[in-house]
């Protein structure tokens, strides 16, 4: 069983994202630490991009923070190797296929299995075209985590049957950002999946309170938080370890008491 698999195991899983160098690479360093710690179970460590598609004006924002303050892809991977000696729960990457293809396909592949990275997600890379990744994952033990959206309809099922890891439910149209309410019917999407696959489904976008978490958790096997934690981080900059610790035990705690 990969890793990935066993952070769904004994509960439902919840899961932060963190966009990597936002402020700096220390202070990313201490707060993967801290939700570690908080009991996260999973956490998407972000490579910022200068035109990422898939996001809303937080991260948008997080991903030129980032880039602004220097961070590379190099110093990504040297920070993984550094948390690496001390968290043990799955980590996975989020980018862009111009971060692989510009860095080397398989140099990025090798560097990031070599560093301990269990899965890659690539919004901009739809599932007809995700074979040239797959090879490559596949070739390092790394796990190609695939999107569904509310639009996938006749294509869930496919995509379903060939997932690896979890399968990341995106709960609304759209760019990634806290949302008042989530209107898709998730239950129906995560059914879908469930007559083809016993995969894990985690759901995310838009996802910021406790209660939206726990609803989220109990259609599905978790939860992914992203803006609303980028955001905490983008209020507090280096101050932002504590409250994005408090924040993320508060979610997890929600998350695995949801049935």
């Amino acid at each position: 069983m990969s890793r990935i698999s066993q952070a769904f195991e004994s509960h439902k899983a919840f899961i932060p994202f963190i966009t990597c160098g936002d402020p700096d690479l220390k202070i990313t360093e201490e707060i993967v630490l801290a939700c570690a710690e908080a009991g996260a179970d999973l956490i998407e460590l972000g490579i910022p991009f200068s035109d990422p598609t898939a996001e809303g004006p937080v991260i948008m924002a997080a991903d030129e923070r980032a880039l602004k303050a220097g961070t590379t892809t190099d110093q990504i991977f040297e920070l993984v190797k550094r948390l690496r000696e001390t968290v043990t729960i799955p980590l996975v990457f989020m980018t862009y296929a111009n971060v692989v293809f510009s860095y080397g396909m398989d140099r990025f592949m090798k560097q990031a299995s070599e560093a301990g990275i269990d899965g890659l997600i690539l919004p901009d890379v739809p599932f007809e075209e995700k074979q040239e990744f797959q090879e490559k994952t596949t070739e390092y033990g790394i796990e190609l985590i695939s999107m569904i959206a509310p639009t996938s309809n006749e294509r869930i099922e496919k995509i379903a049957r060939e997932a690896e890891g979890f399968l990341y439910i995106v709960s609304s149209l759209g760019v990634t950002g806290v949302r008042s309410a989530i209107t898709t019917d998730i239950p129906s999407m995560v059914s879908l999946v469930r007559s083809c696959t016993d995969i894990p489904c985690a759901v995310g976008f838009g996802i910021s309170t406790p209660e939206q978490a726990s609803r989220m958790a109990s259609f599905s096997d978790g939860a992914i938080v992203g803006s609303a934690i980028v955001r905490i981080i983008a209020e507090h900059g280096t101050s932002a370890v504590e409250p994005v610790r408090e924040y993320v035990r508060a979610m997890a705690e929600a998350v695995h008491s949801t049935k």
